[in-house]
């Protein structure tokens, strides 16, 4: 076990870090997430919105979290399958893709049953910014599986040698002493932090949590836990996982640069132009204070007095009959310039948070045609997210899940030989990057049916595994196909009643009867 002094030092490095993006994300924060908390102070119930004049970056992240989830992980949908991989016998697939089919059934329902649709749009909302975090627990035995998104200002992340996260830093303030045994029923306390539990047991208290991937296993995925309480910094807990989903917290970023640990979002790139619709929003206000209440000059003839004259209907002002008087000037200020700079920034920000294909709401409703394309565009503009997303959320979180379950015993993962099973997306952003295939698949079958006719087609192409694979891009439940048996007892069937009535034409006609 190393020494806890060990594990601090290199929390604060990662946390030294990760003070290097503090400001920009800090920023984002202030002008598109007035409701996170702040990296440098509690805002519990604390306004954060003074900077801004213009909601369209804070609806515009909202629009974003909510596209994002619906074209990655919809609610009440199946967004990813598990299927047989390549290793296991062509033969075999077909029966256990239907025993998967039954078992992503009841993944989903679970997941649908959860919290996970709350919990993933929280963390969709910080990945705007470039990094987010959900932690996936065992539930209870209504809710087997729970989700959390954890704020980023409370974690720390850190990369290993190959370049991916292997220790993450959670930082929890605010725990009550008689707390601990409840979130770490099999915590072994320091006798100080006992005696601090019995004594005051409302207190708060710091803990921070260390998960780190176990080097030391070469063969299989392995993760270690600690638990640090920061009053006595001593280990409050030590355990080990093992196996693929032992890790319970999934971080995905949406874009890295080479040699950062943080991701960058599409926030970060729309930041100068929300910072600019803001301040032109606020000069606005300005000359429009101006244009409303005026500003005016007069000549100094000792008659009247600036600090005494107030501007309400019915007001009398002496003057010198040489005296001009109260003179207007004219507002410097063009409203219409700005509302031309603010029609191009809103319009960035918008292309940004990749929301300028929702549509005009005014219109009739999008046919779904009209629907398809859009996806298929906002899959083209977003395909390199896309695949980090595959990888550091939808694997994970399937991963993580099936792992809780298996551990409490609710399913039973099928293999062949030992060889587990692979995890295909199916959501509709994957089934728009499909589409390509699918069109490809249809041009070809149409040109060759052209240029040489049905028969060279029926010769040419395998009818049966084109419709398999064409079902499989259009993600069709695998329980909705029939098993390679079902088939081969169809057309031997089929093949049979052919024959007998061959047979019975060539027989003739009964004789009728004298």
């Amino acid at each position: 076990m190393q020494d806890p002094k060990q594990k601090l030092e290199r929390y604060e490095k990662a946390k030294a870090h990760r003070q290097n993006f503090v400001d920009l994300f800090e920023e984002c924060y202030e002008y598109a997430l007035p409701q996170r908390e702040s990296f440098y102070y509690e805002t519990a119930g604390q306004r954060r919105d003074d900077k801004i004049f213009d909601e369209t970056a804070v609806v515009g992240v909202q629009e974003f979290a909510s596209r994002l989830q619906s074209g990655l992980v919809p609610n009440f949908a199946r967004w990813a399958d598990l299927i047989a991989g390549s290793e296991i016998p062509k033969e075999e697939r077909d029966f256990v893709d239907n025993d998967l089919d039954e078992i992503t059934e009841y993944v989903f329902e679970i997941l649908q049953n959860s919290n996970f649709s709350q919990e993933v749009h929280e963390a969709f909302m910080d990945l705007a910014v470039g990094t987010g975090v959900l932690c996936v627990d065992e539930g209870d035995a209504i809710n087997p599986v729970t989700f959390s998104a954890i704020p980023l200002p409370h974690v720390v992340l850190d990369t290993g040698p190959d370049d991916k996260i292997d220790h993450v830093f959670r930082e929890r303030k605010g725990i009550r002493n008689s707390e601990i045994i409840i979130l770490y029923p099999d915590a072994k306390l320091d006798p100080k932090v006992q005696q601090r539990a019995q004594r005051d047991p409302e207190g708060k208290c710091t803990l921070l949590e260390i998960l780190c991937k176990d080097y030391s296993k070469r063969n299989e995925e392995a993760y270690l836990l600690y638990v640090i309480d920061m009053s006595t910094k001593t280990y409050i807990k030590e355990q080990q996982f093992k196996g693929v989903g032992s890790n319970p917290y999934v971080c995905f970023r949406w874009s890295k640069c080479a040699g950062e640990v943080y991701g960058r979002g599409p926030l970060i790139n729309a930041l100068s132009a929300i910072k600019t619709t803001n301040l032109t929003i606020q000069l606005i206000l300005e000359n429009a204070q101006m244009a409303i209440s005026g500003i005016y000059q007069m000549d100094d003839d000792g008659i009247i007095n600036p600090d005494t004259i107030n501007l309400v209907p019915g007001t009398i002002i002496p003057k010198s009959p040489q005296s001009g008087g109260l003179q207007p000037i004219q507002s410097a200020g063009r409203f219409d310039v700005a509302d031309i700079v603010l029609s191009d920034m809103r319009l960035n920000i918008k292309r940004a948070l990749y929301n300028d294909m929702l549509g005009n709401p005014d219109r009739t409703p999008a046919s779904a045609t009209e629907v398809a394309e859009r996806m298929a565009d906002l899959s083209r503009r977003i395909g390199s997210a896309f695949g980090r997303l595959q990888a550091e959320l939808v694997q994970p979180v399937l991963q993580r899940v099936i792992y809780i379950l298996k551990k409490q015993g609710r399913i039973e993962m099928p293999t062949v030989n030992g060889r587990e099973v692979k995890i295909r997306s199916s959501s509709p952003l994957a089934q728009a990057q499909s589409n390509q295939d699918i069109t490809s698949v249809s041009r070809f079958l149409e040109l060759v049916n052209a240029y040489f006719g049905p028969d060279t087609t029926n010769l040419l192409i395998n009818s049966e595994e084109t419709a398999i694979h064409l079902a499989k891009k259009f993600g069709v439940p695998d329980g909705l196909i029939r098993d390679a048996d079902e088939r081969r007892e169809i057309v031997a069937m089929m093949q049979q009643m052919q024959q007998m009535q061959q047979q019975q034409q060539l027989a003739g006609p009964p004789i009728a009867a004298e």
